[in-house]
């Protein structure tokens, strides 16, 4: 009974995890317009399964991490219940913020999870010690190297397009295509003139020139385009491709980190085989990003800053360089605190930061820790 029950939990928790963390990775992709939710969701669940898959060969060193190994004695540590406890907390707290649309670290509830049943379990024996260098300092550490490199990096990008006279134009879309034609100030002539031409260029559309409209849309609605071409290739599209690959890396990044970390609550209780575990692990993130990951993409692309095609491969490259890395090295960090710090880095240089969502986000980071401890300790105590 209660090996079937560690399994639901661990299932639970990693639907809770794809549908809080999945969507973070291709974040930028819909917050600059470059693709839409599904399209973009689809790319996500894709490459985070296959980060999930690979975690099997690249970070074996966080499935040990997270499985209270040094952290309790070896027998509360490979305690059914204790690991139940752990589980079903970080799911629980992962679940709520995901309800309230707030992108938190699946890593950090874990900890929580960990330290509440520690507590129950031993009470002052926790080894602290263990907890501070393995877990909270990564933890603490991570998101301002993110927010240094965020900024960093896009300074530099932005220096090499100035340096090479590349130009970052604003459109407006004309006719049932949609079609893109880039613009400064228009006065009414060059309105009419562009309403005429769309008219002409689009023979076959059901309004005439006398219905045509011109609708100002609010700033939001505009997108940033890069004009001219690199080595024979459209500036743009290139970078359109360059941004895609980005993204698709940062969620790889994301499975090959979190996946060993919840598959390590099986593998203490030696419910699964490692491969079998990574792989169930995968398949249940996957599913909880598909179907219920769009309140948490809403915070991640369109509230914490204003994302241009420049910007947003600017902070996925950070972050899935930065993710590659603390995975192979089994260093525990947070893809979000990551991912939400480059991109707070990129505006603090643009100057288009929202502060206001950034001080919701990190409330919710602070309030994560002490809210995983409280489920943990009463669900260990329950189930003890």
């Amino acid at each position: 009974m209660l090996f079937a029950l560690l399994l639901f939990s661990a299932l639970f928790l990693s639907f809770n995890n794809g549908a809080n963390d999945n969507f973070k990775g291709v974040a930028t992709l819909y917050g600059s317009g470059i693709l839409k939710y599904r399209p973009a969701i689809f790319i996500a669940t894709v490459c985070t399964f296959l980060g999930s898959v690979c975690a099997l060969f690249i970070a074996n060193g966080l499935v040990s991490s997270f499985s209270g190994k040094g952290l309790v004695p070896p027998n509360i540590a490979n305690s059914t219940d204790f690991l139940i406890a752990v589980s079903l907390a970080a799911g629980l707290t992962v679940l709520l913020a995901t309800r309230l649309g707030f992108p938190i670290s699946t890593t950090h509830s874990l900890v929580g999870g960990l330290i509440g049943a520690g507590l129950m379990a031993v009470r002052s024996d926790v080894n602290f010690s263990q907890l501070s260098q393995a877990f909270f300092i990564p933890l603490l550490v991570s998101p301002f190297i993110a927010v240094a490199l965020g900024a960093a990096v896009y300074w530099i990008f932005t220096h090499v397009r100035q340096y090479f006279s590349i130009n970052k134009e604003t459109c407006i879309c004309i006719g049932e295509q949609a079609t893109p034609i880039p613009v400064h100030d228009l006065n009414p002539s060059q309105t009419q003139a562009l309403l005429t031409h769309s008219m002409i260029n689009n023979p076959t559309s059901h309004y005439t020139q006398a219905q045509a409209k011109l609708l100002i849309a609010d700033q939001k609605e505009c997108n940033d385009l890069y004009t001219g071409r690199v080595w024979g290739i459209q500036l743009q599209r290139l970078l359109d491709s360059a941004h895609i690959v980005s993204a698709a890396a940062v969620s790889f990044a994301r499975g090959l980190n979190d996946t060993p970390k919840i598959a390590g609550l099986l593998v203490a209780a030696n419910l699964f085989d490692i491969r079998y575990g990574l792989i169930l692990i995968g398949i249940f993130m996957a599913l909880g990003g598909l179907l219920n990951a769009r309140r948490v993409a809403e915070t991640m692309s369109k509230k914490i800053t204003q994302i241009n095609h420049g910007q947003g491969l600017s902070a996925n490259l950070v972050t899935s360089f930065l993710v590659i890395v603390a995975s192979k090295f089994g260093v525990p960090v947070s893809t979000t605190h990551v991912s939400v710090g480059a991109l707070f880095g990129i505006g603090i240089i643009s100057q288009q930061q929202n502060t206001k969502t950034i001080k919701s986000i990190l409330l919710s980071w602070i309030i994560t820790l002490p809210v995983a401890v409280m489920f943990s300790a009463t669900l260990f105590w329950l189930i003890r």
